[in-house]
């Protein structure tokens, strides 16, 4: 049987903690930031937490890797 591929572009973009959550980058930073409010802006930084209906599916398609 072939082996089970990690999904290059979920790889790039989310990481599982340890106790199996998916964090990510939140969307709306990387340029033409200066229209969004600066409360917005700064509630954006760091990383959030992906909901759960959705971490099933990039654990799948992580295939157990986290980075």
């Amino acid at each position: 049987m072939p082996k089970m591929k990690t999904h290059k572009g979920t790889k790039k973009r989310f990481r599982l903690t340890a106790n199996g959550k998916v964090k990510h980058r939140r969307a709306g930073t990387s340029h033409l930031a200066f229209r969004i409010s600066s409360k917005r802006r700064r509630n954006l930084r760091g990383t959030g937490v992906l909901a759960q209906p959705m971490e099933k599916n990039i654990t799948i398609a992580l295939n157990g890797y986290s980075y």
